[in-house]
């Protein structure tokens, strides 16, 4: 059964996630107010990290720094951009 919440990086009423899906405190906070749409923009951005940065999602730094720019992300804060990515255009 889907739940909705207000959604904090969206600003809107959204579909919630499942679970939690980072441990923790802030685990928590992310179930509770963000949005299946605006984990999925972070999933992408995430994915750009670790691509163009070349993180190895194992190591701790890189888990640590990844941690730092997910709660960014998702709650506010200057996040990093790739340097020189552009996104794919989207289609319409």
């Amino acid at each position: 059964m889907s739940r909705t919440i207000h959604c904090s990086k969206l600003h809107v009423d959204a579909e919630g996630l499942d679970f939690a899906p980072w441990p923790g405190p802030l685990g928590q906070r992310i179930y509770t107010e963000i949005s299946k749409s605006a984990w999925q923009q972070w999933l992408a951005h995430q994915t750009t990290l670790i691509n163009e940065y070349r993180l190895n999602p194992l190591d701790p730094k890189s888990r640590k720094y990844l941690g730092e720019q997910m709660e960014k992300f998702l709650f506010g804060g200057d996040v990093d951009q790739a340097a020189g990515f552009s996104p794919p255009p989207t289609e319409s």
